[in-house]
């Protein structure tokens, strides 16, 4: 896979996330994801948890990406997030992303974003909608 081919996915990766949908075809069957917020997710549980985070966001959240590096068969991108939250509230985090691209699909994704927005703006929601874990 190209240099310029894994900027493609990783774009649609992000198109998805904006829209709460990522085309599970882009994605390997064993592909995990970590975040510092939640841990190790298969794929199932990171699917799951996008379409949770689109409702909590009224599916307004946008993710641009600002940064995108690329190395071999993986990926690093700097990106903002901003939107407006089920209560009115808005929302805007930096995040950084890192990807393992396996075979032509996302094997990996790795997040770092800054916790406080998640702890104060998102998990109270998702509590609200019985949908977070404490």
């Amino acid at each position: 896979m190209t240099s310029h081919d894994i900027r493609t996915l990783v774009d649609a990766f992000f198109s998805g996330l904006s829209l709460g949908e990522i085309d599970a075809d882009m994605l390997t069957p064993e592909m995990t994801f970590w975040s510092v917020n939640s841990g190790v997710s298969e794929r199932e549980r990171f699917l799951q948890g996008i379409r949770v985070l689109a409702t909590i966001a009224g599916k307004s959240l946008c993710y641009t990406v600002d940064t995108l590096i690329v190395d071999g068969q993986r990926a690093a991108a700097e990106v903002s997030s901003s939107g407006t939250l089920i209560n009115g509230e808005g929302l805007q985090n930096k995040h950084v992303f890192i990807f393992t691209v396996s075979d032509g699909k996302i094997s990996a994704v790795v997040e770092f974003m800054n916790q406080r927005v998640v702890e104060e703006k998102i998990m109270p929601l998702m509590m609200a909608l019985g949908t977070g874990k404490k």
